[in-house]
């Protein structure tokens, strides 16, 4: 019993080391968290283990870290990484050289598939660092904001970004890291200036487009990807599916957080306005907010929130 048992394991090990070696792009397997899955998934589940347990528990009787002068400069930085992502996207071969209804992954040592190679890594890389997002949630005891949207945007992305560093550093479903990269220019610029203080806040009326603009990206994203299964284009279709079925589930939470937010939210304004008074203070209407930790103050379920 044992014996079969051994074999079994021996069975999937050498299975799982041919695919790797039949699948993994030489280019990139010896870049850091490259060598195999375990690093990445080890890191994940400590990210998931501290955001979800052990840092709620610490914090539980300390009070919240402000690490304003600190989420400003990682904001900054977060601006100018994704900046560097979408111009190494552009000019490695979105701006003229791919095509747009079917580009296959060039394995070949040319400069520019080098480069796009790296720009890969690079947003894989970037997808690590937003991992701090949600640990300046914990340290800042701003654990509301930490929802299952949040957790399975932040666990998945780098998850994806792996895969296609991994085993398809280029080609068709590269064109989700130039437009994500995009929005993200947007979205920590909102971020930062949020977080500069109150007499900032004028300047971020714009938060309402901010999500739609994150709906459109994960419409596109379903698109380009989804139209290629059905047309012959040496590019994984099983990727294909799964960035599909990715950019749905995304286009479903954000576009259930919007109508909760923006348009459930609008009517209950409309029938509770702000000004009206309740127990001798202004009753307010319901409301929520999904930032990196350092947003307005705005109210939710009658308490006053810092996002």
């Amino acid at each position: 019993m044992n014996g079969a048992s051994s074999s079994y394991n021996m069975s999937i090990v050498d299975s799982y080391k041919s695919f790797m070696e039949r699948n993994s792009d030489p280019r990139t397997e010896n870049w850091w968290l490259m060598s195999g899955p375990g690093p990445l998934l080890t890191l994940l589940a400590s990210y998931l283990y501290f955001c979800t347990s052990v840092g709620p528990r610490y914090m539980r009787d300390r009070k919240p870290y402000s690490l304003k002068n600190t989420i400003i400069w990682y904001n900054v930085s977060q601006i100018l990484m994704s900046i560097f992502l979408v111009y190494e996207g552009l000019v490695s071969g979105w701006w003229s050289d791919y095509n747009y209804s079917c580009q296959p992954v060039d394995y070949s040592d040319d400069p520019k598939a080098h480069r796009m190679a790296a720009a890969v890594w690079w947003y894989f890389f970037a997808k690590i660092v937003e991992l701090l997002d949600t640990v300046f949630f914990v340290l800042r005891k701003k654990n509301r904001q930490i929802s299952f949207l949040h957790l399975y945007h932040h666990t998945m992305m780098p998850i994806c970004a792996w895969i296609g560093t991994k085993f398809l550093p280029g080609g068709h479903g590269t064109l989700l890291g130039v437009i994500n990269s995009f929005i993200h220019i947007i979205m920590y610029t909102y971020y930062l200036i949020s977080g500069l203080g109150p007499q900032y806040q004028k300047y971020i009326w714009w938060k309402k487009h901010l999500t739609t603009m994150q709906l459109i990206q994960f419409v596109i994203i379903f698109y380009h990807n989804f139209s290629v299964m059905f047309c012959d284009c040496n590019y994984p279709k099983f990727i294909n599916f799964l960035l599909s079925l990715n950019a749905g589930l995304f286009l479903y939470m954000f576009g259930n957080f919007y109508y909760r937010s923006y348009v459930k939210g609008v009517s209950k304004k409309v029938e509770a306005p702000n000004h009206a008074i309740a127990n001798g203070k202004p009753a307010v209407a319901n409301g929520t907010s999904m930032t990196n930790g350092i947003g307005p103050t705005i109210v939710a379920n009658g308490k006053a929130k810092e996002c």
